[in-house]
């Protein structure tokens, strides 16, 4: 394991952590300041619904930075306007790991995972009053991908989040839930 170099705040290593750290907090303080922060509590008795849209795609590439840049402009927007409460992209498979059972057993698989035909590059967390927002703003945001980052070929699955007043809805032959 490498050593940290001795405290010098001048140091580049320090002044990219710190850095770093101005950015989480940053994001956190407005966060917190946003209605979006609001407790899951929230949803009971204002008719909303927690939908998480999940980004896959066999394009393993980077986003170009133009998608980068109207992407946070979409965020913020749904961030402002109380809508957004989370998302995150997430670094590549050969970063990630694997724990599943099989035959009673647990095992762990260190990526990358050759097998993968999609990855999940990202989500996001919202609350609209219907599936039929989520899936505007979901046609919305890949939009911003044929604009973007021509050439780009990926799926945004949008999906309601579970709440104790949608029992049986994970029933295969129970009505869905809109």
């Amino acid at each position: 394991m490498e050593e940290l170099p001795s405290f010098d705040p001048g140091h580049a290593f320090f002044s990219t952590c710190l850095s770093i750290l101005e950015g989480l907090l940053r994001r956190c303080i407005e966060r917190a300041n946003s209605a979006a922060m609001a407790p899951a509590a929230r949803l009971e008795g204002n008719g909303q619904m927690r939908f998480m849209s999940i980004i896959t795609s066999a394009d393993v590439g980077v986003p170009t930075p133009e998608l980068m840049e109207a992407m946070g402009r979409l965020a913020d927007r749904e961030i402002k306007a109380g809508r957004m409460i989370d998302t995150g992209g997430l670094m590549p498979m050969a970063t990630g790991a694997r724990v599943s059972i099989k035959g009673g057993k647990l095992n762990l698989l260190d990526g990358p995972f050759v097998e993968a035909k999609e990855v999940i590059g990202g989500y996001a967390i919202f609350e609209f009053q219907n599936k039929e927002e989520a899936v505007a703003l979901a046609v919305e945001f890949m939009q911003l991908h044929i604009d973007f980052m021509p050439g780009w070929e990926g799926t945004c699955e949008v999906r309601p989040f579970f709440t104790p007043d949608m029992e049986g809805a994970c029933d295969p032959h129970a009505a869905v839930v809109a």
